[in-house]
């Protein structure tokens, strides 16, 4: 078999990597191990419920999807602009003021987080928002607990909100993440909402999916080695092409190219739960304040998006950091429904534990001041081009972003 571009991965970043190659010209086939498209980004249909693949939310300020996907066929379905943050002894909300300003001025005398650390917030906030994104990825470049620090928020904050907000995003509780990364997001929130696909988080894929051809998409076929513009697929299947884009996890990547270098990745377990009713009835992130138990954030994403449940149910979603491993999968159910038990009493016997998903490699970990290997360069001179949300930021905006700079750098070489 010999083709033109093969791209090695179907998830954002090869998805994103074939259209804009398309749009340039250049035919590329997708080699996708998978038996669908869309990587870590994928939904399960189980008895009506939509679980994706670990909780994921859609910011609808991403300014890559913004050019790339179309919004209205994704029927996105926005969050509550705020969060309830659930201490020992109830559960509190804390509103965006800019969004719900009626909201935030009846929670300004709440205790969850003092009111100096929400004038700081509304200082920040209002910083970013009005800041161009080049200028905070070349800003200066500290841990995110370390720039929370220096603003001066309040212990009292930064454990009841950022640690389990921000830790949530980054699936890193201790908030080591870039500071980079940190206004990134924050930008994104202060600038769109968070939201889900009524269909779920996979209808994103599948509407990139969509601009391709169907043929042009291969299935069920892992690329398990590359050797001078060959593929091997696994059945014993060559493929000749003139250039290769890996778009697959940057450990997965380092297995077919060693020049390739891996970037560590967090871990997350989700759990998903049926419930006859919700507890709470907004369309609201929740907190762990406790600082203790396994349990860093939950939602019930049928709130946000009734698609996610069938009628007369809720779906709960349990985010755990904690990496228990997948032998302690049981000791680890139990631990979630002991503490949500403490937290809304008995009706937690009644819900139905329906899916356990432990996702090693959910995100690429984003350290201070990272810089980019030479070994790209020297990859490029080959015919091989990387790209993945490891590459930009780990996020859908970065994944899209990777994949159109990846295939701008097929074209430019092939014009060199």
């Amino acid at each position: 078999m010999k083709i033109d571009v093969a791209i090695v991965g179907a998830g954002l970043a090869g998805l994103a990597c074939a259209r804009r190659l398309g749009q340039l010209g250049i035919e590329a086939t997708l080699f996708e191990a998978g038996d669908r498209v869309g990587g870590r980004v994928r939904t399960d249909e189980s008895d009506g419920f939509l679980l994706d693949r670990g909780f994921q939310v859609f910011l609808t300020a991403y300014p890559e999807a913004r050019r790339v996907l179309a919004y209205d066929p994704l029927d996105l379905k926005a969050f509550y602009p705020g969060a309830l943050i659930q201490t020992e002894n109830d559960r509190l909300r804390i509103s965006d003021p800019w969004r719900k300003p009626g909201e935030a001025f009846s929670e300004l005398l709440s205790p969850v987080v003092p009111l100096s650390d929400k004038a700081r917030m509304g200082i920040l906030r209002r910083k970013l928002a009005s800041t161009p994104l080049d200028a905070i990825m070349a800003g200066a470049d500290l841990s995110t607990i370390r720039t929370l620090q220096g603003l001066t928020f309040s212990e009292r904050c930064i454990r009841r909100f950022f640690r389990p907000f921000l830790g949530g995003v980054f699936l890193d509780p201790a908030l080591q993440t870039s500071s980079r990364m940190f206004e990134f997001v924050l930008k994104m929130f202060a600038l769109g909402d968070a939201a889900l696909p009524a269909k779920g988080m996979e209808e994103i894929p599948r509407q990139l999916a969509g601009h391709l051809k169907r043929e042009a998409i291969h299935l069920d076929a892992r690329v398990e080695g590359l050797d001078r513009g060959r593929l091997r697929i696994a059945g014993g299947e060559t493929v000749d092409c003139t250039n290769v884009v890996l778009a697959v996890e940057g450990p997965a990547a380092a297995g077919l190219v060693p020049a390739v270098p891996a970037p560590p990745y967090r871990c997350v377990t989700t759990l998903y739960y049926s419930c006859d009713h919700a507890p709470e009835r907004d369309p609201i992130l929740m907190l762990n304040g406790t600082d203790r138990g396994p349990i860093n954030n939950f939602c019930f994403p049928s709130r946000v998006a009734p698609t996610y449940a069938p009628a007369g149910r809720d779906l709960l979603s349990v985010t755990v950091l904690l990496d228990t491993g997948g032998a302690q999968v049981k000791k680890l159910q139990e631990s979630v429904r002991a503490q949500l038990t403490s937290w809304f009493g008995n009706r937690v016997d009644g819900w139905e534990h329906l899916q356990t998903d432990r996702i090693e490699h959910a995100l690429p970990a984003q350290m201070p001041t990272e810089r980019r290997s030479t070994a790209y360069n020297t990859l490029a001179k080959q015919g091989i081009v990387v790209c993945g949300d490891y590459r930009e930021t780990g996020s859908i905006n970065g994944a899209l972003t990777s994949g159109r700079k990846a295939a701008e750098a097929v074209a430019l070489a092939r014009k060199a």
